[in-house]
């Protein structure tokens, strides 16, 4: 048996567990939406937290909620978004499409701390009440979005942008270490004119870096709330100093730059700034994942495969092959930008869906907004740590592959002519014979000129 204690809301009287701060909306939600195990994301949680320190500042700034109760209301907050109450947020993603019941979450457990911390107990509304006190000059359908935007712009800033801007850093070490090697292009899969490390990975640097850019793009579009809309974005119960009052005093917490909103309708109907940040989250999946497969493909091997890079041996690859190592890194890079991918089509599906003056699909947008961010950053940090910075080039290798592919004739069709050369090119094939035996053997070109021709330091640029 648990120890349970009563409190009420404007159905009636709920049996919450005595131990919580929680109180009946928050049981209630348990109790009505037994749906999956996934739960809204702590950063999320944390930003709750924030956005209430920030309410009951600018509202005790204004002179409309005693500065007592203000005080306590935000100690309470902090430890919120201190993270010393995760527990108490235990509701799942699945609920009401405004987010209320998460709103009324932190409501009642800030009401219920802040009242202990003012001497009082768990469930006596007298003393801090969730709506009128915690709650003040907000609703849930501003409030939700607000912290939607919080959560997602401090997570990009904090944990995915220094983890690209990391890998961007080891794909620039890697150019400067190993950039003049000379390998074997490919296109099609198929082998193709030579090229230089250095060039092969400027490409994944710049791909790297338009994420960042786009990142960049879309934060000014994070950071600005629309709490002080309340209901539907007119502002009723909130006073008109609100909104700026507000951005002040979480700006302070946050240690950030948000502002208020131009137009709150816009921001409580549609959520179109977090399709488009997902919109980036996806674009950085896609290139994430062409880098990592790229790398795969190119240390594939050892004995098999094209074998041109060795990648660290971080763990057994194989329960029955002994020896055996694989690239994993790679691996949970690349699931994590397929989970990323789809979660985009749930964002963007999610996003269209604002019926008049409401968006009612908060939740699971932020929860797929969220978990992409999340997902990005550490596998992002994992592959460049476990993988790029111990990744070295096998000059041995990539010098017999460059040296045996037929593309190198491409450098004679300037000389005698497209024909001819493909004649040369299939005479190698055929015969499975050098280049050079083939071009000498149908007298095309002197030795000479071969060797001066089809050098592939001349062939990794115009000209």
């Amino acid at each position: 048996m648990v120890d349970t204690r009563t409190e009420s809301d404007s159905i009636g009287p709920v049996e919450v567990p005595a131990s919580r701060l929680w109180g009946a909306q928050t049981q209630r939600c348990l109790m009505n939406f037994p749906i999956g195990s996934e739960k809204l994301p702590l950063p999320f949680v944390r930003a709750l937290g924030m956005q209430k320190h920030a309410a009951a500042a600018a509202n005790k700034a204004l002179g409309l909620l005693d500065a007592k109760i203000a005080d306590a209301i935000m100690t309470a907050a902090t430890e919120v978004f201190s993270g010393e109450l995760d527990d108490e947020f235990p509701l799942p993603v699945w609920q009401t499409g405004s987010g209320t019941q998460s709103n009324m979450n932190a409501n009642e457990v800030i009401a219920n701390r802040a009242a202990e911390i003012l001497g009082g107990r768990r469930g006596d509304k007298s003393v801090v009440h969730p709506n009128d006190h915690v709650n003040m000059g907000q609703s849930s359908n501003d409030t939700i979005p607000t912290v939607m935007l919080i959560s997602s712009a401090l997570m990009v800033e904090r944990e995915l942008r220094p983890a690209l801007e990391a890998m961007g850093a080891s794909l620039k070490t890697f150019r400067s270490s190993y950039g003049d090697i000379i390998k074997l292009g490919r296109t099609h899969m198929q082998d193709a004119t030579p090229i230089t490390l250095d060039q092969v990975f400027s490409a994944y640097q710049v791909q790297v870096e338009a994420v960042l850019d786009g990142l960049k793009d879309v934060m000014p579009r994070l950071c600005k709330l629309p709490q002080g809309g309340t209901a539907v974005g007119t502002g009723i119960n909130c006073h008109a100093d609100f909104p700026a009052t507000f951005c002040n005093h979480l700006n302070e917490v946050a240690g950030f730059t948000f502002e208020p909103a131009s137009n709150k309708f816009a921001g409580i109907s549609a959520h179109d700034e977090l399709v488009a940040l997902s919109g980036v989250l996806n674009g950085a999946a896609s290139a994430l994942f062409k880098i990592a497969n790229d790398i795969r493909m190119m240390g594939c091997g050892p004995r098999g495969g094209f074998a041109e890079l060795v990648l660290p041996k971080n763990e057994p690859g194989s329960s029955i092959m002994a020896g055996k190592v694989n690239p994993t890194q790679v691996e949970a890079l690349t699931m994590v930008c397929a989970q990323v991918m789809g979660n985009h089509t749930t964002v963007t599906v999610a996003g269209s869906q604002g019926q008049f003056e409401l968006n009612a699909y908060k939740p699971v947008m932020i929860y797929n907004v969220l978990q992409s961010v999340q997902l990005l950053s550490d596998a992002a940090g994992s592959f460049t740590e476990r993988c790029l910075d111990g990744m070295k080039p096998d000059a041995g290798r990539i010098d017999e592959l460059l040296k045996g592919s037929l593309m190198l004739a491409t450098s004679l069709v300037p000389h005698i002519g497209y024909d001819k050369t493909a004649e040369i090119a299939g005479k190698a094939s055929k015969d499975k014979s050098t280049l050079k035996a083939a071009a000498l053997a149908l007298g095309y070109v002197s030795e000479e000129d071969f060797d001066r021709w089809t050098d592939p330091k001349h062939m990794v640029g115009p000209g």
